[in-house]
Parts: structure tokens; C-alpha cells; sequence
């Protein structure tokens, strides 16, 4: 008897390791058909990421125009970008305490800022001061 016992463990364990190989064989393939699809998946965000990217850089193109005049009549606004900068460090906790009354002074003579896109919108962008001469600076 002991023997019949041995036997039946071992039939139960081979049987056991066959369904797990073919348990691990349809988790390869299930997992194997998701990479897949996740793959078409990345392919299909690429293009759009490609698309909205041309469509950025092409209101970009429209909207310079409009920052261009924008700029025209904020120069004609006594000390707009002082008033602009002093506002916005009292409303803006993180900016109140990166800019003190001093540094603050020299946006008295901020001409104009300049923001650009740079040709890849992904890049980012790049901001000029322009400044009139000034004792501050």
C-alpha cells in the first residue's frame, strides 16, 4: 500500500507541473499579445504627439502677430511691467519671496519680454528682457 501511495503522489505532482508549464506557455502568449498591442498603441500616441506638435507650431506662427502688437501698446503704458511684476510678487507667494522691493526696482525699465517657442514646441521656450539702460543694471 505504501507503494499505491507513492505512485498516486507522483502521478498527482506530474500532472500539477503539466498544468503549470501550460499555465506559464498562455501567460507568455496573453502577455506576448498585450506588448503587442501596447506597441500599436505607442505607435498611434507617436503620431499624434507628431500632430499636435504641427498644430502648436502652427498657431505659434498665428499668434505671433498678435504678442507683436500685445507688446506695441504695453510699451506705451507707463511702468507697466513694474506695476505688472509688483503685483503679481504680492498675489504670488513663491514669487514674493524670490523677488525682493530692490530687485524689483529694475522692471521700471523692462522695454519688452519676449517669450519664443522654439522650433521643437517639446524643447520648450526661451524668454528675453529687454531692458532700457538704467542705473540698476
Amino acid at each position: 500500500m505504501v507503494a499505491d501511495n507513492k505512485g498516486k503522489k507522483l502521478k498527482v505532482a506530474e500532472k500539477g507541473e503539466e498544468d503549470n508549464n501550460q499555465i506559464d506557455e498562455e501567460l507568455v502568449i496573453f502577455i506576448e499579445k498585450l506588448q503587442e498591442i501596447q506597441d500599436d498603441l505607442e505607435k498611434i500616441n507617436e503620431e499624434a504627439s507628431d500632430k499636435v506638435l504641427e498644430v502648436e507650431q502652427k498657431y505659434n506662427e498665428i499668434r505671433k502677430p498678435v504678442y507683436d502688437n500685445r507688446n506695441e501698446i504695453i510699451k506705451s503704458i507707463p511702468d507697466f511691467w513694474l506695476t505688472a511684476v509688483s503685483d503679481l510678487s504680492l498675489s504670488h507667494p513663491a514669487l514674493g519671496t524670490l523677488l525682493s522691493e530692490e530687485d524689483q526696482k529694475v522692471f521700471k525699465y523692462l522695454s519688452s519680454l519676449e517669450v519664443e517657442d522654439t522650433k521643437d514646441v517639446k524643447s520648450g521656450y526661451s524668454i528675453t528682457f529687454n531692458f532700457e539702460s538704467n542705473p540698476v543694471l
